[in-house]
């Protein structure tokens, strides 16, 4: 099975295409990775990305505009769905610091708050401990005509759970499996599902730590778990390219999103939501074909009529 990631754009292409023979360009601004096997060349893709110097970048007023304009479109994309009655679940996974937050913000900004939940995800709790990992998230998925985003998600079983050995190895080998089984089930029952993963180089994290750190209204941000998972960086990089190559499917493929610049996330985040929901954007126009419709407007003129006697 053929794996996908996007990860320069095109002023970055010859310099992808120099170091990674197996690139290759796909429209004007995006480079992706196809690989024949997700277990092997797929497998050290996080770190192939974090071996470049420089992320890319976007200007801020040409992304202020982009911006606006994918948000309505994400709107759209939401009154589709919720209409037609459908489910969709949008997962943020990615490095302390590396803009989840900010990021599930600019998605959000402009949508219906009646249609959307966004559910931070923390440790488990006494309770939860005692049960099924993914027994917490069943209460979580959407209901018709929602759409649910997870602030981090079932994949901690594999990240924090198996770097700070929370969880013997024996049950998070299992979990690669569990979770592919999961997805693949709740995808057989009509829900879409994008998974993202920012990532950002270790030299930016420690600079949002320390902007964190100075800004009071953040202090509540920062963490002593955050910065001895940092110590372990080289072990949560491992564990991410383990996540990454081994979840990986044809339904639910990963969207890998460089991330030290934080308008360039933003964007890129919505271009890939918004590709991957367009086909919920279409309800307007069967919207305007619909007998329902109709018979509105019918119902409509008549009242015109009546006020104007």
């Amino acid at each position: 099975m053929a794996g996908k990631v996007s990860l320069l754009r095109s002023r970055d292409m010859s310099d992808a295409l120099c170091k990674f023979p197996a690139a290759r360009s796909v429209g004007a601004d995006w480079v992706f990775f196809s690989y024949d096997s997700p277990m092997s060349k797929h497998a050290r893709r996080l770190t192939e990305i974090l071996a470049q110097k420089h992320f890319p970048e976007d200007d801020s007023v040409i992304f202020d505009k982009a911006l606006k304009s994918l948000q309505l479109e994400m709107l759209r994309i939401q009154q589709g769905i919720w209409h037609g009655r459908q489910r969709a679940i949008v997962v943020f996974e990615g490095f302390d610091a590396s803009g989840k937050g900010s990021a599930i913000r600019r998605l959000v900004a402009r949508l219906d708050p009646r249609g959307i939940r966004v559910h931070g995800i923390g440790p488990p709790d006494e309770i939860e401990r005692t049960r099924h990992y993914l027994d917490r998230f069943w209460s979580k998925l959407p209901a018709p005509g929602m759409i649910a985003v997870f602030d981090r998600s079932w994949y901690g079983r594999v990240l924090v759970e198996r770097v700070e050995k929370l969880t013997p190895e024996s049950r998070w080998k299992e979990a690669y499996q569990e979770i592919n089984e999961f997805e693949g089930m709740l995808k057989r029952d009509g829900i879409d599902i994008i998974k993202i993963f920012l990532a950002v180089h270790p030299g930016e994290q420690l600079r949002r730590f320390e902007e964190r750190l100075r800004n009071p209204s953040k202090h509540w941000k920062l963490r002593e778990e955050d910065l001895r998972a940092h110590r372990q960086w080289k072990k949560y990089v491992g564990a991410s390219d383990d996540l990454l190559s081994r979840t990986e499917t044809k339904n639910c493929p990963w969207n890998l999103v460089p991330a030290d610049s934080k308008p360039y996330t933003h964007q890129k985040v919505l271009e890939v939501v918004t590709e991957g929901f367009r086909h919920h954007a279409k309800w307007l126009e069967r919207a305007k074909e619909s007998r329902r419709t109709a018979e509105l407007r019918r119902d409509l003129n008549e009242l015109r009529k009546i006020q104007r006697k």
